[in-house]
């Protein structure tokens, strides 16, 4: 089965729905968009957005189930229904596949019955459009603190969110000293804590809610307020919080710690492409060459490896590129330019730089990184949309002047 289907539930019995939505969830590979407790609700939802499947318990209202089933039929197609009763006579059987239902499944559902019934129903089948389907996972680490890995990956998120197609997901994995709700000025209500714990029930609306919407148009999930909370967060639900992610947004771009623990190497392997940050200076090189050594014993891991050099001209006396790949033995992806007054202002402000200033040449820079890895193009009037931004709200900046 490929990876990553949407589904709607629409069981109006609650204790069939409820076992249904914990079966359902449990498979990996299913995403769970909307679940409905009565027909009309699903009639809305469909109105809504397209899944790949519709899980349709039919015993409440018979007719009215199966004129739903036919208008699924008729309308979305491409939309594989499977339909669920207590009811196992055959002339039940029988209407209920006549109105389109590809798989009919006898409740109380067996588990068993249930992973064999959904690999046909989504074998073969590509991903429907709408909002999950992803373009993209970008994971930016840094090889130490301090090289500017944040501001980056707050910055390519904000630049992919200002074309009205995408929907953009950041991720903060430094669990410990993440700061990338002060880089976009939020203080949010709920962090990647409260996600990874009940990562088994949301469904995208809830998903979003959960998150904090930055003017810009990214949904931000934070580290953890306490640091006792991040004995929560593990490998595990750390995997299965990016794959529901990854089908909620077009765009996912993961801040990681630099501390590279098992929950920041699950994050670099579900990665596209790893962005590596680093500086012309030598402790900085040192550990380019000891993380590619390192990606080594890790399958695909370094082949998705572009180095990102920041700040590049930061002073006359640092080292050339030509020597640092010299030394790293890769090609350097890109430079992004040292501009000390704009990056200032910028988190400062808590503003991304194509709503700062986004005619800067450390802006353009960023902007050509993001396309470059994404093949997208930006929107043709950044101007106009960075102003449309407004300003700052600086809820931090009583924060910024305590650190």
């Amino acid at each position: 089965m490929s990876s990553h289907f949407k589904f709607i539930l629409c069981e109006p019995k609650k204790p069939v729905r409820e076992s249904l939505s914990k079966m359902l969830n449990s498979m990996g590979d299913l995403f769970l968009e909307s679940e409905c407790s009565s027909y009309l609700a699903l009639d809305e939802a469909l109105q809504a957005s397209i899944p790949d499947l519709v899980v349709i318990g039919i015993d409440e209202d018979l007719p009215q189930a199966l004129a739903m089933i036919r208008k699924i039929r008729a309308q979305t197609p491409s939309v594989a229904v499977m339909a669920v009763s207590s009811r196992n006579d055959g002339q039940t059987i029988l209407d209920t596949m006549r109105a389109g239902a590809k798989e009919f499944l006898t409740s109380p559902v067996e588990m068993s019955d249930l992973a064999q019934a959904i690999p046909r129903l989504c074998d073969g089948r590509t991903k429907t459009s709408g909002p999950a389907t992803s373009s993209g996972v970008i994971a930016v680490a840094g090889v130490t603190g301090g090289v500017g890995a944040t501001s980056l990956a707050v910055n390519i998120a904000a630049h992919l969110a200002q074309t009205p197609s995408h929907s953009v997901a950041l991720v903060d994995l430094d669990l410990s000293v993440g700061d990338a709700d002060i880089f976009l000025d939020c203080i949010p209500e709920y962090t990647l804590i409260d996600v990874a714990s009940n990562v088994s029930r949301l469904d995208l609306s809830l998903l979003k809610k959960s998150m904090t919407r930055h003017e810009s148009g990214v949904y931000l999930l934070p580290r953890p307020v306490s640091l006792l909370d991040n004995e929560i967060i593990t490998p595990d639900n750390i995997g299965r919080v990016l794959s529901v992610l990854r089908s909620a947004f077009t765009h996912l771009v993961i801040d990681t710690s630099k501390s590279y623990s098992p929950v920041d190497l699950v994050a670099l392997n579900f990665a596209d492409h790893i962005v590596l940050v680093t500086q012309l200076d030598l402790p900085c090189l040192r550990n380019v060459v000891r993380l590619l050594m390192s990606f080594d014993e890790y399958h695909g891991l370094k082949e998705k490896v572009k180095i990102v050099v920041n700040r590049s001209n930061l002073q006359s006396n640092q080292i050339s590129i030509k020597k640092a790949e010299e030394t790293i033995g890769q090609e350097c992806y890109w430079q992004i330019p040292n501009e000390y007054a704009t990056m200032a202002a910028v988190r400062n402000n808590g503003v991304p730089l194509v709503m700062q200033a986004p005619l800067a040449n450390i802006t353009q820079s960023v902007i050509g990184l993001t396309n470059s890895l994404f093949h997208v193009t930006g929107p043709e009037n950044v101007v106009e949309v960075a102003a449309a931004g407004g300003g700052a709200r600086k809820q931090w900046l009583g924060f910024l002047s305590r650190k």
